[in-house]
Order: C-alpha cells, then structure tokens, then sequence
C-alpha cells in the first residue's frame, strides 16, 4: 500500500542529474543554498507539517487540563453523554490527524529528502572534484578529498534539515506554550519567559564556540583519514623499509591532534549540559511553586497546574534534545566549512569561453616559445623549467626526447596534455592553439604510455577498454593479445573467484606485477589507437625478453602516428627518426642518433655511458 507513495516521493528529486556541476560559491550561506534548491519543496512542506504538529502537541497538554476538570466536575453517571463531542473530537485528534501528519512528515523526510539530499550532493561535488586540475590533487592526500567530499555532503544536508526541524519547531513551540501558560495565568509565563532568555543565553556563549572547534576537529578528522589512506595505498613501500613503526608515529601525531579537538568539544558540551539542568530545575521549580500559590488563591484550576507541570516536564526533556541538536548543528556546520575551502576552489585549467573540439588531421605539433615554472619566479637557468622551448614535430614524425633528469622532458608532455597552461608562448595541434580547444577532445586524441603505470581496481577488460568504451570484447583481447598480455590474463584469478579478463587488478594494479600492469597499458593505448601518440619510459617496467617481443607491436602502433618517446634507456629511441637533447629547460641539441653520436655532445656523453652493458642487442647491430 505504501510502496507507490515511497517510490513517487524517492524519485521526486533527481539524484544524479546529468547536466555538469558549476563551480559552488566559496561563502557557507551560499554554498548550502546551492546545492539544497532543488529539495526547497519538500523542506518547505515539511516545515509546515512539523509546526502544525508542534501546535498540537502543545494543545494537547491544554486537553489534558481540561479533561483533568472535567473529571474533577463531572457526574460520572452522564460523563460521557455530556462530553460526547468533546471527547470523539480528542479521540479523531490523537487517533487520526496526528498520526496521518507524522506519516507525510516521516515519508517526505525519509524517502524524498535523507537519501537524495546526500546523495546529489555527493554526486555534483565529486563531479566538480573530478575536473581539478592535476595541481590540485598533487597539494593535497586523495583520502583527505574524498572524506571532505563525503563529510561536506552530509553535512550540508544535516545543517538544512536540523534548522528547519529544529529551529521551527522549536519557535512554534515555545511560542505555542507561553501563549497556552498565559491563557491560564499570565503570571504563568514568566518563569517560561525567564527560562527561555537563559537558555538563549546559555546557547549564545557556548555554540559559537563548538562551532569554532568543530571546524578544527572536521579538518582533523580529514587530516587522519588522509594519513592513513596514505599508508595503505602504500603498503608496498611501508613492508619493504620496514617502516610500520614510522608509520605509527605518523598516524599517531595526526590521531593526537584530531584527539585533542574531540576533548575541547566534549568540555564545552559537559558545560552546556549543566548550565542547561539547572536553568531546568529552576524553570520547574518556578511553575510549580507559583501554579500552586495560584490554584490555593483561587486563580488556576488543577487542570491548569497540571497541564503546566506536564508541559515543564515536556519542555525539559526537549531541551536536552535541542542542546545535541544544535551543538550537532554547528558541528555540521564547522564541517560544512571546512569542505568549502575544498571543494569550492577555482579550476585553475578550465576550457576557453566556446571552446572547440579538437580536430586532427595530420597530427602536427608546434611548441612555439613556452615558457613554464610552476607558478615560480625564475632565478637563473638553474631554476627555470621550461624556458625559450620552441620544437616542431611534422605529422607521422617520430621524435625521442633525452635529457637528464629534471631537464624538463615529463613537463612538456603535461603542458602537450594540457595537465597545466603555460606561463608564455602556446602549443599548436594542426594549427590549432590547445588552450582553445576542449581539453577532453584534446586528451581523447592522444594515447600515453608512462613509466608509473597506474590501474584502476576493476576488471582487466575494463582497464584496456578505458579509453575506448564502445569497443567490443573480442578487440580488446585482440589488443592485449597484441601487447603480449593475453597468456598472463587467462591465468589471473581474484579473491572474488573472478577470472581471466573479469577479474580485478587491485588498487593502482598492486595484484599485477609492473610488466603485466605495463604490458596492459600498452593494450589500452593500442586499442584507443589514437592519432598521436606519446612513451614515457614505456617499455622501461618490462625484462629484455618481453621488451623485445613486443617492439614489433609498438612499432606497429607508431606506423602513421606523430610519436613523441622519452626514454632513459637510449636504445629504445635510437631508431626515432629524430632525437631532440633537452637540458635545463631548452633543446641544446637535435639530430639522428647517428648525428648525435658523431658531434660529441650531451647525447653522445649519455650513450657512452650506457654502452657498456646497457644497450640492447638491436641498437648493438
């Protein structure tokens, strides 16, 4: 019966819109107002349902007076013929109205708004994160992003929802209890009055101050997460050093720190909790002792006294649930505050204003006078990245890139990629500057193998298909099977008891050694098989025997692509048709390896030193 009406109100609200998020304002008022607009509908509803309950409630205790006189006036032989109406009205009141309200309220709160509120949230945040530039995720630990996203979505929905219960239901009903006291008595509502400047008082002093430690303790509590996510991501590095004890020392400073904000929050709500009793205590007291002198004077009935001690004793109880909630609220809003430094920043590399698609025809590339250094002033050539970097590479040429580490090689593939703008001059792909074009449309034309081969924890077919998406099964095992990888993944098996090419590699690949996780990056790129095509160290995880089986497949993957390589190992880019020697940021040399090798220069020192015993057998030849 109730199915249809929680699957209507569930899909109310879409929870993942497909539209991209825009970027979130950087204030708090802002921020939770952008992402609660689309659920203003039902927190509005359920604000109003919440204060017409409220009302009831309090009238209630008004009944219960009444019905306390009656008892104490009526003939019990007529009672219920007299006070028929009466009574039927009460009896539709508790046994009808309130309980249909309370089921809309609950519905609304439960189905349409705790689970998509989040959840679209969550979805617009992660969306936004996921198109940071690479700078961004470089500054900070994934666990810490990730916990403040999940953290930040709860919290915004918490802090909506919390005001609106709360802070309504609480205004209507104090307002609705002083007015039922002074319908009786006006002398009734003063403790009330009294009462309720206290406790504002009470919440004025000591709020603003968890609020302030709740921050500290959110950014803490990120802080730890990051920590130990970083731990585990590295376990490898953790085992082989031997540095688990380290590692303690790591996570307990941070755990100190997260542990030294939880003591201040608790100190500060034992404090508001005992403020809080004793204005209680008072507040009864008061009612009590002047409903009684009233009631001896002939002023107030016993139904009036006990719906006022009834409603103090309510009202206590409420106040020790408004105190968690509100020091919850301010918690949630120290986290929300927290999240906003995150997850609102600017994207430092965004798509121009009507950004076009990229279209390659030929595949040529100009670098013409970049300039970059990560955001640093240069202090001589010592401290310049890229400086003064002019190169061409025709369509279908083949280049390798040399140079010491440091020289700026893995830079200029980034700023080809458009990981980040360059400071000065501009990249050309046919002609047309990178920084006009869609950066997606850019990076969909380019395949990359890099020497850090980094897997996604899916399955093995998932991993090849990752840049092609539509393509089938059978062309993906064809691809594998060209970068030699197909006989390693029929052998594979997951705790799961997935096999061969469904089963999952672990996080970043741990489950695969680094010549099966480069052997299955290199499927990848050949199954994109993308006009351009760049080899960061992409042979350099792979033994002699393997590397040698599979040069024929990379060379086929070359044939009619503009390649750029980067290799330490000089053999493996000796054949490009043109080598270009970087140093300090700037070509100081270009030519054949032949060329290269004859003019004595830095690429004829590097290749000296490899010659002995470091150059494989067909650059010997």
């Amino acid at each position: 019966m109730f199915l249809p009406i929680f699957r209507w109100l569930e899909n109310l609200t879409d929870s993942f819109p497909a539209e991209l998020p825009e970027q979130p304002p950087a204030k708090l008022g802002p921020f939770i107002w952008h992402y609660s607009r689309p659920f203003l509908p039902l927190i509005v509803f359920t604000s109003v349902i919440a204060a017409v309950v409220a009302v009831l409630e309090v009238y209630l205790f008004s009944l219960v007076g009444k019905v306390v006189d009656w008892l104490a006036a009526a003939d019990r032989s007529t009672f219920f013929e007299d006070l028929a109406l009466s009574l039927t009205l009460i009896g539709l009141l508790v046994m009808v109205l309130i309980p249909f309200l309370t089921f809309w309220y609950e519905a609304v709160l439960h189905q349409g708004l705790l689970g998509n509120y989040a959840m679209r949230t969550r979805w617009q945040a992660h969306r936004y994160l996921l198109r940071q530039s690479m700078r961004f995720f470089q500054d900070d630990f994934a666990g810490r992003i990730a916990t403040k996203m999940m953290q930040t979505a709860l919290g915004v929905r918490d802090v909506v929802l919390t005001m609106t219960e709360v802070f309504l239901y609480v205004i209507v009903y104090f307002t609705a209890a002083v007015f039922m006291f002074a319908t009786n008595d006006w002398r009734l509502s003063i403790p009330m009055v009294l009462w309720l400047i206290g406790y504002v008082s009470a919440l004025t002093y000591f709020v603003p101050r968890l609020k302030v430690v709740s921050k500290e303790q959110a950014d803490a509590r990120s802080t730890v997460t990051g920590r130990v996510v970083d731990s585990y991501t590295n376990i490898a590095t953790v085992k082989m050093f031997a540095d688990a004890t380290f590692e303690d020392a790591y996570a307990r400073e941070g755990m100190d720190g997260f542990l030294d904000t939880v003591y201040r929050s608790m100190r500060l709500s034992t404090l508001l909790s005992i403020t809080l009793t004793a204005l209680n205590a008072c507040l009864l007291f008061s009612v009590g002792a002047i409903g009684i002198w009233l009631w001896q004077i002939g002023q107030v009935t016993p139904g009036a006294l006990a719906f006022s001690l009834g409603l103090v004793l309510r009202l206590q109880g409420m106040s020790h649930w408004i105190m968690w909630e509100v020091s919850r609220l301010f918690e949630q809003i120290g986290v929300v505050m927290d999240g906003v430094e995150t997850i609102a920043r600017d994207v430092s590399v965004v798509d121009a204003p009507a950004a076009a698609a990229l279209s390659t025809r030929d595949g040529e590339i100009r670098f013409e006078d970049v300039h970059f250094n990560y955001g640093k002033a240069e202090d001589g050539d010592a401290d310049r990245i890229i400086h003064n970097f002019s190169l061409t590479v025709e369509p279908a040429e083949k280049i390798g890139i040399v140079g010491r580490s440091g020289a700026g090689k893995s830079t200029i593939v980034n700023l080809l990629l458009r990981f980040y703008d360059v400071e000065a001059g501009r990249i050309l792909i046919d002609g047309q500057d990178i920084a006009n074009v869609q950066q997606d449309t850019l990076r969909r034309q380019i395949g990359m193998v890099t020497q850090d081969t980094s897997l996604l924890h899916r399955s093995v077919l998932d991993n090849i298909r990752y840049g092609s998406p539509d393509a089938t099964r059978e062309e993906a095992i064809e691809a594998a099977r060209r970068a030699h990888a197909h006989t390693f993944i029929l052998d594979l098996e997951d705790p799961q008891g997935r096999t061969g090419y469904d089963a999952h590699v672990g996080e970043r690949g741990v489950k695969l050694s680094g010549g099966q996780r480069q052997r299955v990056a290199i499927a990848r790129v050949l199954l994109k098989n993308a006009p351009i095509l760049i080899l960061d160290e992409a042979t350099s995880a792979l033994d002699s025997e393997v590397e040698a089986a599979i040069q024929d497949s990379l060379y086929n993957l070359m044939e009619g692509k503009t390649v750029i390589a980067i290799a330490h190992r000089l053999s493996t880019i000796a054949s490009m048709d043109r080598l270009v020697i970087m140093d300090a940021g700037q070509i100081i040399e270009t030519g054949t390896h032949e060329e290269l090798v004859q003019a004595g220069g830095l690429y004829a020192e590097l290749w000296t030193r490899q010659s002995g015993g470091f150059i494989a057998r067909e650059a010997a030849e």
